[in-house]
């Protein structure tokens, strides 16, 4: 029996001693997709003729130059709405302003310090879109090329994502806790010719340095002399900054004189809109590319369909726009559908560990997007922090970036929703744009831990390693076997890397990475990655970079990264290291998180750190993670050791208590 067969049995307990919560009746009278007849009837509709399913949607978009055809599929590759010209920022902000509802939030943003807080309409955030985007310009971007965005989470990290899109230039966010060498890799992959970034940020009570970390990273001696001619520097702490002359430039003086309405570029379907790099199992970051049409529509309906947004609503998703959440659900999806969108930027446990609850009974969310592993933590920190607070304004709970727990669904259910709010357990990836299976609020009836069924449109399908569909009850690969609107169209520079990664194994079909398994209603249940990409705290980090950033250290000789079960972050990055000087202890443990921690970032810095005197191997010299893996989590080691090449390895490492 495989990892992926002992996986399913285990989640088939689970979903035994699962309840199942029918839709409530309320939501079913106003929900966008009131009832399963009706998502039957639209699945059906796209399974017959997903041409026209499409092209019904798509014609409710603001299109410069109509397309001529919906759909050319020669996989892998796609093109939707071919010869449309549209503009992604245009779509979020000048359609609501033509139709009168300029004056409507757009934004409303909370800052970590106390005290700090800010609104921005349509129209507000129009006019603050066209200037960074005229400033841009006057600068020297242009269509196609690259803008690092290295910001913390401030309206105006929304706005230089939307001023890029406006000018055509394609951005890639990083996430604001990575290191000056990962920003480097990413700038250098990309050849980004501007970065835009802040003086810092606020992250539990201490300022961030970001622009420190992009000086570091442009004169790093690890890298080709960098393309990147121009920094942009928003003044956010007003802490000391080091400003180089000819490269640098304040945002506030970029912006003076620009005008308040710039036309938006017209961008062909198919032209690249950003990109996002993701951790991968060979250890080298891939660049993540996202087209314009395609992923707008894609943005836009899943937002509508999954949270069943209203005119009077306030979304808070509390993802960072690093990472594809913050894309797609805080920025791109709300925005495209004219929602008003709550941002915050601390941590939930700054300057308490109620902050959150905080937030919701001042500012009145209706929605509250969040990742299973906060949940944990709110209920690690105690009920405490949440008596007492009226959370009265949630109507719809969800939940992204991984798998959650039947137990952290319940709690999430009974003490946050307080039984009446519904919960979208969500499952989609960076790769896929957005949502593609969902229970949608007044329809599906819900199991705690499943994510239930594909949004109309998503084919999944479950094979084994040959690709033949699997049995229902049978755990298998997860694969998608037709194209969607907002799916990736490739890796960034690496056409090679994108084929072999997402459709050799199974030719013809996009495989998603994850072991699933469909039980007897249909519903589906995600079992974890199929390769060594970790998922902590719903950030994928590879394990192989992990290894990387370990062995580039002098006392290391070999490293091994694998994940053990944690009980708030999903996933804890558990090492095993060789090493070829130093002694092992506490001293040198502290001395490589800090390495790991300055080659890659916080993320990554490893919970646990055994030294070992050799690592199991096969007898071609492959590491035998999964027996690693097992020794991390403290659990006996099943399955074939008869390739294991000297078997006292893993005796003294069974041993060893480091």
């Amino acid at each position: 029996m495989g990892e992926a067969e002992r996986a399913a049995g285990r989640v088939a307990s689970v979903m035994q001693e699962a309840r199942v919560f029918p839709p409530s009746a309320e939501f079913s009278r106003r929900a966008r997709i009131g009832s399963l007849e009706e998502y039957r009837r639209l699945c059906a509709a796209a399974a017959a003729d997903p041409e026209a399913f499409w092209d019904e949607r798509a014609r409710e978009l603001p299109w410069i130059r109509p397309y001529t055809r919906v759909l050319d599929w020669q996989p892998p590759d796609v093109r939707w709405f071919v010869d449309g010209r549209i503009n992604v920022s245009a779509v979020c902000l000048d359609r609501h302003v033509a139709a009168g509802r300029g004056g409507k939030t757009a934004l409303v943003w909370v800052g970590e310090p106390a005290g700090e807080r800010r609104t921005l309409s349509y129209a507000e955030l129009h006019a603050e879109v066209c200037r960074f985007a005229a400033g841009l310009r006057a600068l020297g971007v242009r269509p196609g090329q690259v803008v690092s965005i290295y910001m913390p989470m401030t309206p105006e990290l929304v706005v230089a994502m939307l001023a890029c899109a406006r000018i055509g230039a394609v951005h890639s966010v990083i996430f604001g806790g990575f290191s000056s060498e990962a920003i480097a890799d990413r700038n250098h992959d990309a050849n980004a010719v501007a970065v835009i970034t802040a003086d810092g940020g606020w992250r539990r009570g201490a300022q961030l340095n970001l622009k420190k970390n992009v000086d570091q990273a442009l004169a790093s001696p690890h890298h080709p002399p960098t393309t990147v001619k121009h920094v942009v520097v928003l003044r956010r702490t007003g802490q000391p900054v080091e400003m180089v002359a000819g490269r640098d430039v304040w945002w506030h003086d970029l912006v003076a004189g620009q005008p308040a309405d710039l036309p938006p570029e017209p961008m062909d379907s198919e032209d690249p809109l950003f990109i996002l790099y993701t951790s991968g199992s060979t250890g080298k970051p891939k660049g993540i590319k996202h087209t314009t049409a395609g992923y707008i529509l894609w943005a836009q309906t899943t937002a509508e369909w999954v949270f069943d947004l209203r005119d009077d609503d306030l979304f808070w998703c509390t993802a960072d726009c690093g990472w594809i959440t913050g894309h797609s659900y805080v920025t791109y999806g709300p925005l495209a559908a004219g929602a008003s969108v709550l941002i915050y930027e601390g941590a939930p446990n700054a300057p308490h560990e109620g902050r959150f609850w905080e937030i919701v009974e001042q500012e009145r969310p209706t929605i509250f997007y969040t990742a299973p592993t906060a949940i944990r933590s709110f209920m690690k920190w105690g009920m405490q922090h949440i008596t007492g607070r009226d959370l009265s304004s949630l109507r719809l709970l969800g939940t992204v970036g991984e798998g959650i727990n039947p137990e952290a669904w319940m709690w999430y259910h009974d003490v946050i929703g307080a039984r009446r709010c519904p919960i979208v357990d969500t499952w989609w990836q960076t790769e896929t744009g957005g949502i593609m299976m969902s229970p949608l609020p007044g329809c599906t009836p819900t199991k705690p831990g499943s994510c239930t069924l594909p949004l109309p449109g998503v084919s999944p399908q479950i094979v084994d390693a040959a690709g033949d569909p699997v049995e229902p009850g049978e755990g298998g690969w997860l694969v998608m076997t037709r194209p969607w609107p907002g799916m990736l169209r490739g890796v960034w520079g690496d056409d090679e890397r994108f084929r072999e990664t997402y459709w050799s194994k199974v030719p013809g079909k996009y495989l998603a990475g994850d072991n699933a398994r469909q039980d007897a209603d249909g519903y589906y249940w995600i079992m974890g990655r199929i390769d060594d990409v970790l998922n902590v705290a719903g950030h994928r980090l590879s394990t192989i970079e992990i290894e990387s950033a370990l062995v580039s250290h002098p006392s290391v000789a070999e490293a091994a990264a694998v994940g053990r079960p944690h009980d708030v972050k999903g996933e804890a990055v558990a090492v095993f290291v060789t090493l070829r000087s130093g002694e092992p202890g506490e001293a040198l443990q502290d001395t490589l998180r800090r390495h790991v921690r300055q080659q890659i970032g916080a993320l990554a810095v490893p919970d646990d750190i055994h030294f070992a005197a050799a690592l199991p191997k096969t007898r071609s010299g492959k590491i035998m993670r999964r027996l690693l893996r097992d020794i991390a989590a403290g659990r006996e080691t099943v399955g074939d050791t008869t390739t294991l090449e000297d078997y006292t390895v893993l005796a003294n490492l069974r041993g060893h208590d480091e």
